[in-house]
């Protein structure tokens, strides 16, 4: 016959291990940058909201799509403007928050002599299609009364490159200039082989704000989400309130030690950790999408329609965050 207390102990274990066991999963598609961080850092507290993330990076923001649509990921960090072109062409997702803003500068090659944005005429600039630096460049050679196609002929020639292959073609001057996502636009001027141009905030589309998207599936699951809300918000919360603490996150786990200390913080000095962004934010990047041609939509979305904000409140509500 069991002891007393050997029996609790044995109970206690059991019910600790069901309760493991009936953790809902919610499966992260994410992306490798430093601004991408807190989303991230979802996967190592969600546990006290009895949530298991289980996260997977991809390329970039639009290649999450498809696995939305495959029922692969749940819940994905995604630039603004690959989120609205997927909406657009039928994608069942939501954008129930923000969560970095920033993080992008154009980078011209250090030995070009390019200083002004003028100065591209006649010149290659890479970009990554579908990502919110297309969007900031064509803006940015729009105020500056300059063309642009990814054939010769007009002022600039657009090449469009992955963001893993953007630094290695400026280093070996194949391009000419850059638009560039954080860290990396950062670690080619830290190398030498970069110069900062500008920070593409200052036309109509303003700063970027990177969005949190969800599936309705899981939208629908009031519970669930409600839950990865409020761990979302903790995570931003605790990233923002203790910068050592993502800088340590940000460099061993993302970057598994391949991002100096002075790269991150160089980064992060053009970008923020954040949980909001506003209809208004969408609509406005959706007309620049029209205006240029970027995303292929086959019905522009309407913000009102799938900006769904009622959790964010919720979460920042019960953890007391503004």
């Amino acid at each position: 016959m069991l002891h007393r207390s050997t029996a609790i102990a044995l109970f206690c274990a059991l019910a600790a291990s069901q309760a493991a066991s009936a953790q809902d999963t919610v499966r992260l598609g994410n992306l490798k940058f430093a601004h991408y961080g807190a989303v991230s850092y979802m996967k190592e507290i969600c546990g006290k909201y009895n949530i298991k993330v289980e996260e997977r990076l991809f390329a970039k923001g639009a290649d999450i799509m498809p696995a939305i649509i495959a029922d692969e990921i749940d819940v994905a960090a995604s630039a603004a403007d690959a989120a609205i072109s997927a909406r657009a062409n039928g994608v069942p997702v939501y954008t129930v928050a923000g969560f970095a803003k920033g993080g992008a500068r154009i980078v011209a090659q250090a030995e070009s002599g390019i200083k002004s944005m003028r100065d591209l005429k006649g010149k290659k600039v890479g970009v990554t299609r579908g990502g919110a630096q297309e969007l900031l460049l064509l803006a940015e050679l729009e105020k500056h009364g300059l063309t642009w196609s990814d054939k010769p002929g007009k002022d600039v020639q657009i090449v469009y490159l992955a963001y893993a292959d953007l630094n290695q073609a400026l280093a070996g001057k194949q391009i000419d200039a850059m638009c560039q996502s954080e860290p990396q636009s950062s670690q080619a001027i830290s190398k030498k082989f970069g110069v900062e141009l500008l920070k593409p905030y200052d036309t109509a589309m303003g700063e970027p704000v990177r969005t949190l998207v969800m599936s309705e599936q899981l939208y629908n699951k009031r519970d669930v989400a409600g839950r990865l809300m409020k761990c979302f918000v903790e995570a931003t919360s605790t990233f923002n309130k203790n910068p050592p603490l993502a800088e340590k996150y940000v460099r061993d786990n993302l970057f598994k030690g391949q991002l100096s200390a002075e790269d991150f913080r160089d980064a992060m000095n053009n970008a923020d950790y954040t949980y909001d962004v506003t209809a208004l934010h969408l609509d406005v990047t959706t007309h620049f999408m029209q205006k240029y041609g970027v995303g292929r939509m086959a019905k522009p979305p309407k913000a009102v329609d799938w900006v769904k904000l009622d959790l964010l409140q919720q979460a920042k509500n019960e953890l007391k965050v503004k």
